[in-house]
């Protein structure tokens, strides 16, 4: 029927900066007024596109793409803890869509999410429970990297069904802008064992961290960093802050170019704007989908390095 557009970034250091950005108003008031552009529309469903951080989705078995029929977010730093109200048999209905028309994502009948989705749905909807949501998965941290194009034609397919689905639905995207956390989520083999093990199992291995290990270390290593950046020991450059990168992607995703993006190379992207970047792909995939749904190209309403939040932080919106 329609679709309306919101792409935002997330930090865990929104909830726990050390300073705060000089254009803290500036971002706050360009969430809030996302929010209530969303509860105007009011959607009669959202589908939510969004990454994890290791604590749903772990090496042993890593999906590029996965469906949530049932989903819960845990209370990592930065998110909201809480049952997400899916619909599943319409997100069961959407599985058979993408599988007839060449994609096959996984499926998960308990998919765990963290502040990768839960920040976002909860910051714009104004809970986790307000609305029936759909989480779509996409890897943006593990190599090998999904393909932009793959991101794009999943995008293309859910706007398909969200078109023939006779209902208004919200096509809400997480994450980005440049950021390099890796201080925080290295690659497999960079850390020390428990969270090597952590990282392939979600606390299967014996030599694993727990589950309320791995969040509390993660909430300590947060306000270990705020601090650090503070202090001028993690500077932009080593979070790999890149505001040319931000813009070139705002340029195409804002100019309906985004076939462009079928020829980014994921690895390049990631040299020049850090692993937070590969979040972006969320972005790709709420905009593809709410073209090919029949609306326009986004519009930017915020966009500024931040390294106080830890990440380049970006908002923008379509009707």
């Amino acid at each position: 029927m329609t679709t309306s557009l919101i792409c935002a970034s997330h930090s865990p250091l929104l909830y726990c900066y050390a300073k705060e950005p000089d254009d803290w108003n500036e971002l706050q008031a360009a969430y809030k007024k996302r929010a209530r552009a969303a509860q105007d529309f009011n959607a009669d469903l959202v589908i939510a596109f969004g990454a994890d951080h290791f604590n749903g989705f772990f090496f042993k078995l890593m999906p590029a793409f996965c469906v949530g029929l049932k989903a819960t977010a845990v209370g990592d730093i930065g998110g909201f803890s809480g049952e997400l109200n899916v619909p599943e048999d319409m997100a069961t209905d959407l599985v058979h869509h993408l599988r007839q028309n060449d994609l096959d994502p996984a499926v998960s009948t308990d998919m765990t999410v963290d502040h990768g989705f839960s920040q976002t749905i909860h910051n714009m909807l104004g809970g986790l429970e307000t609305k029936p949501v759909i989480p779509i998965f996409i890897n943006a941290i593990a190599e090998p990297f999904v393909p932009f194009r793959r991101t794009r034609l999943l995008g293309e397919a859910i706007g398909q069904f969200a078109s023939t689905s006779g209902l208004k639905i919200l096509l809400l995207a997480s994450g980005g802008m440049s950021h390099n956390p890796r201080r925080y989520y290295p690659e497999l083999d960079a850390g020390p064992p428990e969270i090597r093990a952590w990282q392939l199992s979600g606390g299967d291995y014996p030599e694993s961290l727990s589950a309320t290990e791995y969040i509390k270390l993660l909430e300590t290593m947060h306000y270990e960093g705020a601090e650090m950046i503070v202090r001028g020991e993690r500077t932009p450059a080593d979070m790999k802050l890149n505001q040319k990168a931000d813009e070139k992607f705002l340029e195409v995703i804002c100019n309906d170019r985004l076939e462009e993006f079928d020829v980014w190379d994921p690895k390049k992207f990631v040299e020049q704007a850090g692993i937070g970047s590969m979040e972006l792909h969320t972005w790709i995939a709420a905009t593809a989908a709410h073209k090919a749904a029949g609306g326009e190209p986004p519009v930017n309403d915020f966009y500024s390095v931040t390294p106080e939040l830890g990440i380049a932080c970006g908002i923008v919106h379509a009707d």
